[in-house]
């Protein structure tokens, strides 16, 4: 499948500077996530690439950037406002290359949760839907809820894609969350043996392709019922 790749600049703020950004747009797109990466690694991680090329199979759209700090060659992630005004940027950057296209909007790990947490405080115009890959709920050995605070607050439909074996958000309290959220606007797709990278033991049989389909799967079934 022909796939059109455009690089961008993106204009975050005067302290932000801007960042680097990759909208890939297969032939037959049919909707667009704006897909922001985790704290560990760039837009260009095998893991994002990956998801991005199964997705453009699907016929869904991806617009993958760098928050400030990967785009400086950092590590340690920005101060929260600069993350959420990165997403924002991204979304309407992305609104603007395909404005007819559906947008949805979401990412792995830390970049899931600040796109959360924006579209809690100030959701972003015409979003069709959240997807979440990897949802930090807390810390590493550190189990708690307190990074759901905020997601009562979001009316727009979501999808959370969380691993069995994922250190950053033990499955019981996971559920226990969702359980609290509004059934109608809220999905949970759990990747059966998958860690927070998504990558599964070898004694389960499974190859990592085969977890990367199935996200895809999840991600375009999705999008198939919210993106009309």
């Amino acid at each position: 499948m022909a796939v059109t790749q455009q690089h961008l600049s993106i204009d975050v703020s005067d302290k932000a500077g801007s960042v680097s950004a990759l909208l890939e747009r297969p032939a037959n797109a049919h909707a667009l996530y704006v897909l922001a990466h985790g704290a560990g690694a760039g837009m260009t991680h095998s893991f994002m690439t990956e998801t991005a090329e199964s997705l453009h199979s699907r016929g869904i759209a991806t617009l993958r950037f760098q928050f400030p700090f990967t785009e400086r060659g950092g590590k340690r992630p920005d101060p929260r406002p600069w993350l959420q005004d990165t997403v924002a940027a991204a979304i309407t950057a992305g609104h603007a290359a395909m404005p007819d296209t559906p947008l949805l909007a979401g990412g792995k790990s830390m970049g899931g949760r600040m796109t959360s947490l924006l579209a809690a405080a100030d959701p972003p115009p015409d979003l069709a839907g959240l997807i979440y890959l990897g949802f930090p709920l807390h810390p590493p050995g550190k189990e708690g809820v307190t990074r759901a605070t905020h997601l009562p607050s979001i009316s727009i439909p979501t999808l959370f894609v969380q691993g069995t074996r994922d250190k950053l958000a033990v499955l019981p309290l996971m559920q226990r969350v969702l359980d609290g959220l509004p059934k109608s606007r809220t999905t949970m797709h759990v990747v059966e043996g998958a860690d927070h990278g998504f990558h599964v033991l070898k004694r389960s049989g499974r190859t990592h392709e085969e977890v990367v389909t199935e996200i895809a799967d999840a991600v375009a079934a999705f999008v198939a019922r919210v993106a009309r």
